[in-house]
């Protein structure tokens, strides 16, 4: 919990002081911020297969605005599948409702939309958890996925998509 703390203030504060510094990028620019240990607000037992993804980080620094999206919850016991994002810019306004403009997609063909934005709307640096149905009829998204993509439209960049593989 004091990791997610500790990346929660750093990772904004480095991103504004970088942003201040210089020119937006105009292309997709997706990096890959998996970390060594996994942390999160819901870890899964050992044994789960869902543990690679846990507590790892994807970023998307295209148009004015950057995307930091971490895997928070993704268990078979939970009903939601979450993840922490935080939005940093300077010229656009973050009022929009992310699950709206969301898809969740898995390898074995899976889609779901976006159910919940649970953060403040409006300002240049956002930061709150976006929820998924974590089953349809029944079944768990991910029963026998190594690949989840998730998928942001329309903030400030035509699509976004961030995928966690096995």
């Amino acid at each position: 919990m004091k990791t997610l703390k500790f990346f929660a203030i750093v990772i904004p504060l480095g991103l504004l002081l970088v942003a201040c510094g210089s020119t937006p990028p105009t292309a997709a620019v997706v990096k890959d911020l998996d970390s060594k240990e996994p942390s999160g607000a819901s870890m899964p037992d050992a044994g789960s297969d869902f543990a690679w993804m846990m507590g790892q980080s994807r970023e998307d620094a295209q148009g004015s605005v950057t995307v930091i999206v971490t895997a928070q919850t993704v268990n078979p016991d939970a009903d939601t599948i979450e993840f922490a994002v935080l939005m940093d810019t300077h010229s656009v306004e973050l009022d929009m409702d992310l699950a709206s403009l969301s898809t969740l997609t898995s390898d074995s063909g899976v889609t779901v939309s976006g159910m919940l934005w649970d953060a403040p709307l409006g300002g240049h640096h956002g930061e709150g958890t976006l929820s998924f149905p974590a089953s349809v009829n029944g079944v768990f998204i991910l029963d026998g996925a190594t690949q989840l993509t998730l998928t942001i439209r329309d903030v400030d960049a035509a699509e976004r998509v961030f995928t966690w593989q096995q």
